[in-house]
């Protein structure tokens, strides 16, 4: 009922995007929020919209989505089987195409496609619920795909989801990641937006360090 306002606050916050996460009761279990969803946070701001697919069919739904409002769409390693051809399909209908892992999928497995798709989604919790404790392994595949992608010259971006917050936003923005989904750090907060540009300044000021 007060999404407008939540979004209006973080957005004067300086946020640059906006992450929804699309569940189905079928890959994950639980379900939230359907293109009607997307098509009222498009009229309330125009940052960009990164839609996180965690659903059995996105080959059906990312282009619903898409013409909703989503800039950016990610979907399942676990779940596409020709995910070439799904990466190409997002990007055709405009939008940003990501690839995402699960904890227990290896970033091995994504070596064929790292050259077309736009970012990279890991899963540092197991995805379905907020509030999860962060699992440390998921910066292991962080590093692995930021040396892949200087070795390699490619320039998707990285991005975690999961259990991110001040006591490890810092090691984040080291390990790598350039977009980091922020949930339940952030609007459980007693000032959501303050949580915002704490989180912001400490991964800037990490980032900066040279290792």
């Amino acid at each position: 009922m007060r999404l407008g306002e939540d979004v209006r606050q973080v957005e004067a916050a300086g946020i640059q995007m906006l992450h929804v996460d699309i569940m189905d009761g079928h890959f994950v279990p639980n379900f939230t929020m359907g293109p009607p969803i997307t098509e009222s946070l498009r009229r309330l701001t125009n940052v960009k919209l990164d839609h996180h697919l965690m659903i059995e069919d996105p080959d059906t739904y990312a282009p619903i989505f898409i013409a909703a409002g989503a800039d950016c769409v990610s979907v399942h390693y676990e779940v596409c089987r020709n995910l070439d051809r799904t990466i190409h399909m997002i990007q055709d209908h405009g939008a940003k195409a990501g690839v995402v892992i699960n904890p227990a999928t290896v970033t091995g497995l994504l070596e064929d496609v790292l050259d077309i798709v736009d970012y990279v989604l890991v899963m540092s919790v197991n995805p379905g619920y907020g509030g999860q404790k962060f699992l440390p392994n998921s910066l292991k595949k962080v590093r692995q795909l930021a040396r892949i992608r200087s070795e390699r010259g490619l320039d998707f971006a990285i991005e975690i989801d999961g259990g991110v917050g001040m006591e490890n936003i810092a090691e984040v923005a080291k390990a790598g990641v350039d977009w980091v989904v922020a949930g339940s750090s952030v609007f459980r907060a007693k000032d959501p937006a303050q949580a915002v540009r704490d989180m912001h300044r400490t991964a800037q000021e990490a980032f900066s360090v040279k290792v």
